[in-house]
């Protein structure tokens, strides 16, 4: 939530409002979203994950003290992830004020997840959240000793490409097609130079390396799928046979 809010609040501020734009996320809406967000996930770091995590697999009380903090961590993110990108998808479908102004639209709800202009863009970029988890549980599988060959990593391989393709490569056309949409408009130029060439630069930057990163995942998927089917089942650290 806080990374989108960074992405828009940098891109376009003028001497003369930097006072009221410095007070805006100080708002009692804002400062009730920081702390109730900050105290709830502190919660599932410290308590709720290593209770569960303890129940869910039992590999999860062998770890070190770092492995768990870890562990604990990336549960978390994956929780976040899941939580920002639900309500990007519900702000992208329903959200008549950021649809209609893709780049100062800024209705209650966009606050949730940031604040400031380019809004829609900025939460179209966050969908990026929803290959977070696979991420994740990619680590978890690693740190409890599966082989790459076995069936819960490689159909976790799999859906990690598909999702990734999916928020990453697949939407590109339905982003940039929406940036040709406004620019030149009147809206657009309210947007500074320096935050304009920000932006544009930017999503180019990130997409050539989402570009590289997709043919990376998309390989090393193929390579693993490739060598399961010449190996036989491998005996796993946890116990597990496939």
């Amino acid at each position: 939530m806080a990374e989108g809010m960074s992405v828009k609040h940098l891109l376009n501020f003028s001497p003369g409002t930097w006072g009221r734009v410095a007070m805006d996320p100080f708002s009692q809406l804002i400062l009730l979203i920081s702390v109730v967000s900050f105290c709830t996930f502190q919660w599932l770091f410290h308590s709720v994950s290593p209770w569960a995590s303890s129940r869910i697999s039992p590999g999860f009380l062998k770890l070190t003290h770092k492995q768990k903090i870890e562990w604990n961590s990336r549960t978390v993110s994956t929780l976040h992830a899941l939580l920002v990108g639900l309500f990007c998808l519900y702000i992208l479908f329903f959200d008549e004020a950021v649809n209609q102004d893709p780049v100062w639209g800024d209705p209650t709800l966009v606050k949730i997840n940031g604040q400031g202009m380019l809004p829609y863009f900025a939460n179209f970029r966050l969908l990026a959240e929803f290959s977070t988890p696979c991420v994740n549980q990619r680590w978890f599988f690693e740190v409890l000793g599966y082989p790459k060959a076995s069936k819960p990593n490689m159909a976790n391989g799999v859906l990690m490409a598909v999702v990734f393709f999916l928020v990453r490569i697949a939407v590109m056309p339905v982003y940039y097609s929406r940036m040709c949409s406004v620019y030149g408009t009147e809206a657009f130029y309210k947007v500074s130079f320096g935050g304009r060439s920000a932006w544009i630069f930017s999503s180019i930057c990130l997409d050539i390396m989402n570009v590289m990163w997709m043919h990376k995942i998309a390989r090393g998927c193929y390579k693993v799928l490739r060598s399961s089917r010449k190996s036989k089942p491998e005996s796993q650290e946890n116990g597990k046979t496939d």
